[in-house]
């Protein structure tokens, strides 16, 4: 079956709205796929890159699953990080209030740069950046600390790639406990690795931002993950270090951690499919809450090339809302959004239904 509807361009000049579609289906084992794509000729001049749109040509390999590989170092330092985090939970009440506000402010630094830098701007390619703001996400990425820019558009470019197989980092149908935490307590399972060296990055090694903060990343992590968010609490207003450390930087960090684990885990596991049915991610508006507009995560890989990750604006989505608002003052531009009529084209054919009751 195809489907080929006209490209159109919005009459916005920082928005780009997309709208030449293929249907196909495919088949992976015993699962049935179907799945809409862009024309890859038109994604990839439009965008500059391919690697996150579903690979139907992969298979599975037939056989015994290779064994699990346990990190321990990994396995320890997130069980004493995560103690911490809980002993943090403890110190709230002693905690001043602008130390609390500090700690939320840190925290939505560092989301941000995982959301509209690592992931929206550098893995999808979604809208540009100037210099300037490119800067700020990645010195802000440091702070998120959930490895450099490069690395973490390596591994996301992958799980859409070949999303829910054995090639998926954080594959969900291993379950709940591997796709949010327990994916970085083991070894890669080697398709995982295999892929990735395999995917087009050219764009990522050629922004020397990027490639600049790989080269000095472990100096910059504690600089700004800990070092900076304990001191400013400790300086300004005399914070206790003790308090410092385990709000604005510990619970902090492990809050940002789960906050983007759940978009792996809950929101491929729990909610509804209104754009594509035989996809595993869902609608899932509380993760969107913590993910700041992250958890739209059925449309998002329905249609990964949106700016937005949603069709619906701003409602739960800050990062879309500071991504257009960069736009606005001239930091940001080339929004690639999908037009209203090929969402519900799509919601149509491949979706549960559960949009027509709201």
């Amino acid at each position: 079956v195809r489907c080929h509807l006209s490209k159109e361009f919005s009459s916005a000049p920082t928005t780009t709205t997309v709208g030449t579609l293929t249907s196909r289906v495919t088949r992976n084992g015993d699962a049935v796929m179907e799945k809409n794509l862009l024309n890859h000729e038109d994604l990839a001049g439009d965008r500059g890159m391919m690697d996150d749109i579903f690979d139907e040509t992969y298979r599975e390999k037939e056989g015994p699953k290779p064994p699990l590989r346990y990190v321990w170092r990994n396995i320890i330092l997130m069980s004493l990080l995560h103690l911490g985090g809980i002993f943090a939970l403890v110190l709230i009440p002693y905690a001043k209030i602008l130390t609390l506000a500090w700690a939320v402010l840190c925290f939505m630094v560092a989301a941000l740069s995982i959301t509209a830098g690592a992931h929206r701007l550098w893995s999808h390619r979604s809208y540009k950046a100037t210099l300037p703001l490119r800067i700020v996400l990645t010195i802000a990425n440091s702070m998120a600390f959930q490895n450099d820019i490069y690395e973490w558009v390596r591994d996301h470019r992958v799980h859409h790639k070949f999303s829910e197989t054995d090639a998926d980092p954080h594959n969900a149908m291993r379950g709940f406990f591997f796709s949010h935490i327990g994916w970085l307590l083991v070894r890669k399972h080697p398709d995982v690795i295999e892929k990735g060296q395999k995917l087009d990055l050219s764009d990522i090694k050629a922004d020397k931002v990027v490639m600049f903060q790989r080269r000095y990343y472990k100096p910059s992590v504690v600089l700004m993950c800990f070092v900076l968010p304990t001191v400013v609490p400790w300086y300004f207003w005399e914070e206790s270090l003790i308090i410092s450390f385990f709000i604005a930087a510990i619970l902090r960090y492990v809050l940002g951690l789960n906050a983007t684990w759940l978009v792996n885990s809950a929101a491929h596991m729990f909610g509804n499919r209104p754009y594509d049915q035989y996809i595993n991610p869902r609608e899932n508006p509380l993760v969107s809450l913590g993910a700041l507009g992250e958890g739209f995560h059925n449309y998002h890989h329905t249609f990964p090339y949106d700016y937005s990750t949603s069709e619906f604006g701003w409602r739960f989505n800050f990062t879309t809302a500071f991504i257009d608002f960069m736009c606005l003052v001239g930091l940001a531009s080339d929004r690639k959004k999908v037009s209203k009529e090929v969402i519900l084209a799509r919601k149509m054919r491949t979706g549960d239904g559960s949009h027509k009751s709201g």
